[in-house]
C-alpha cells in the first residue's frame, strides 16, 4: 500500500456526524502529499466555513496520521468549499450563500434579539453574516445594535450600501426613517412589501455565507412575500411557554412547510428563572411546550433561552450577548450550531429520511435508508396519531378511543412536513395526522412486519 493509500485509510475514520459518511469518501480530503522524509501535507475542505466540528476533524486527522510509522510531521490546512451559484437573480443577493429566516407568529417573545445574536454566533463560529430587519412597523435592530455610522448611503451603481457592526453587515427600514426624522410607518401591505423587496434585493450584501433575516411576527403579507421573492434555506421559529405562544407556532411551523422551508430549530424564550441561591429553575410561564413540538413535529433542534435580565440590559445597549462572550452567549452559540449543521444536512444529502407510502392490501410501507422494508397496519398507525384532537395537550392521555378506528381506514395522501415529519390525511375523515420519523421507526420496531417493497 502506497504511503498516501495509508494516509486516506487512516482518515476514514473520521466521520461527518451530519452527512453520516467519513471525509475521504464525501471528498473533502484535498491536495494530500507525502515524501519520503515522512512529511505529509493535505487539506481538508468542509461544507461551510462555520463549521462547528472543524477543529475536531483537524485534531482528530492530524493524530491518527501521526499513528503510521513513518509519518514525521503533519500540516493540516482547513477550507470551505467554494460558493455555489447565486441563490437569486436579485443583484444584492448574488454572492449570498444561505439565508436563515428567524420567525414568530406572536410578537414580544425575543424574535429580533435571537436573530441578532444567532448572526454574530455564525460569525464567531467563521462564517461572514449579515442582518435584515424585515419589520416595517416596528424594526429592532436599530436599538439592538449600534453601529458608528447610521447613515444610509447608495453606491454610484444604485445599490444601497449596507451599515457595519462588528463586521456583519445590516439593513432595516429603522435606519432608512432615522436618516429622514424618524417617526412612524404608516402605509399599506403593498407598499410595504414594496419597501422590504427594495431593501433586501438592493442592498450590497457583498460574499456571505449566512444572511439571518428578522421577519416580523404573524404568517401575512410580508412573509409570504419573503419566502416567494427569495429562496429560503432554512427557518427558526422563536416562541414562549405559554399555551398560547404554542398555538401560534404551529400556524408558523405549518406556514412554512407549504412554501416549502423546513424549520430545523425552535428557541423557547423566557423559558425559565434560575434561583442565584438555590440555582432551581421555576418555570415562570410554564412548561412542556417544547416536548409537545418535538411529539408532535420531530423537530429535533429545541432550545431554552431562560430569562437573564443581562440579555435585556444588552440588548438595549446596542450590544449583542455573543459578542460579550460567557455562558449567556453559549445558548445562542448552541442554536448556531444546530442551524450550521442542519443546513449541512439540507444542502449535502445528510437527511437519511424514510420513505413512507401506502399499499392497497399491505399497508403503510417503510423504506429506510439502510434497504430495510418494513409494514405497518394503517388502524394501527391512525390509532397512534397525537394530535391535539387525539391526545390530551395538557395531561398526555389518549383521548381517541382505539376501537372507533375501523380496520378498513387508509392513509388518503402522505406528504414530507419539513425534514422530521410526515403528515397523513385519513379515509375516515381525520386530516391533522403528523408523526416524527422518529416515531415511525419506533413503531416498525415494535409492530412492523419486514416485507419486500411493493412493486
Amino acid at each position: 500500500m502506497s504511503r498516501d493509500a495509508e494516509v486516506l485509510e487512516k482518515l476514514k475514520a473520521i466521520v461527518d456526524p451530519d452527512l453520516g459518511n467519513d471525509i475521504v469518501s464525501l471528498g473533502f480530503v484535498k491536495n494530500l502529499k507525502c515524501d519520503d522524509a515522512g512529511n505529509v501535507a493535505f487539506g481538508i475542505e468542509l461544507t461551510t466555513p462555520a463549521c462547528p466540528v472543524k477543529e475536531q476533524f483537524r485534531a482528530a486527522a492530524d493524530k491518527l496520521v501521526r499513528q503510521l510509522p513513518w509519518v514525521k510531521n503533519v500540516s493540516i490546512t482547513m477550507s470551505a468549499q467554494a460558493r455555489g451559484a447565486p441563490l437569486t437573480a436579485g443583484p444584492g443577493l448574488k454572492g449570498v450563500e444561505n439565508i436563515i429566516a428567524v420567525s414568530s407568529c406572536k410578537g414580544g417573545v425575543g424574535k429580533s434579539t435571537t436573530a441578532v445574536n444567532l448572526a454574530y454566533s455564525l460569525q464567531k463560529f467563521g462564517g461572514r453574516v449579515g442582518i435584515f430587519d424585515a419589520d416595517v412597523y416596528g424594526p429592532s435592530l436599530p436599538t439592538l445594535v449600534s453601529p458608528a455610522d447610521r447613515q444610509v448611503y447608495q453606491n454610484p451603481d444604485g445599490s444601497i450600501h449596507p451599515l457595519e457592526f462588528h463586521d456583519a453587515k445590516l439593513m432595516s427600514f429603522g435606519f432608512v426613517t432615522a436618516n429622514q426624522g424618524g417617526g412612524p410607518a404608516i402605509m399599506r401591505g403593498p407598499m410595504v412589501t414594496q419597501v422590504i423587496n427594495q431593501l433586501l434585493t438592493t442592498t450590497d450584501w457583498g460574499d456571505l455565507d449566512y444572511l439571518v433575516i428578522d421577519f416580523p411576527p404573524g404568517t401575512g403579507d410580508i412573509q409570504l412575500t419573503l419566502t416567494q421573492l427569495i429562496p429560503i434555506t432554512a427557518a427558526v421559529i422563536v416562541t414562549t411557554p405559554q399555551q398560547l405562544s404554542f398555538v401560534d407556532v404551529v400556524k408558523g411551523i405549518q406556514m412554512f412547510d407549504k412554501l416549502k422551508v423546513p424549520v430545523v430549530s425552535v428557541v423557547e424564550n423566557m423559558s425559565y428563572f434560575e434561583c442565584g441561591k438555590c440555582h432551581e429553575k421555576h418555570h415562570l410561564f410554564g412548561q412542556g411546550a417544547r416536548k409537545k413540538l418535538v411529539e408532535q413535529f420531530g423537530i429535533q433542534n429545541s432550545f431554552e433561552i431562560p430569562i437573564i435580565p443581562e440579555i435585556s440590559h444588552l440588548s438595549d445597549a446596542g450590544t449583542p450577548v455573543a459578542l460579550v462572550g460567557g455562558d449567556i452567549a453559549k445558548h445562542y452559540e448552541a442554536i448556531a450550531e444546530s442551524v450550521v449543521r442542519e443546513v449541512s444536512r439540507i444542502k449535502f444529502g445528510g437527511l437519511a429520511r424514510p420513505k413512507i407510502s401506502y399499499a392497497s392490501g399491505l399497508g403503510v410501507v417503510v423504506n429506510t435508508a439502510d434497504g430495510k422494508v418494513s409494514v405497518i397496519k394503517a388502524a394501527e398507525l391512525r390509532r397512534r396519531c397525537r394530535c391535539a384532537s387525539c391526545i390530551d395537550e395538557f395531561s398526555g392521555k389518549q383521548i381517541l378511543a382505539p376501537e372507533s378506528v375501523a380496520e378498513s381506514v387508509f392513509p388518503k395522501t402522505i406528504q414530507p412536513m419539513g425534514n422530521y415529519a410526515v403528515a397523513i390525511a385519513w379515509s375516515d375523515g381525520h386530516a391533522s395526522s403528523i408523526y416524527p420519523y422518529d416515531a415511525i421507526l419506533k413503531l416498525v420496531s415494535e409492530i412492523g412486519v419486514a416485507a419486500q417493497a411493493p412493486a
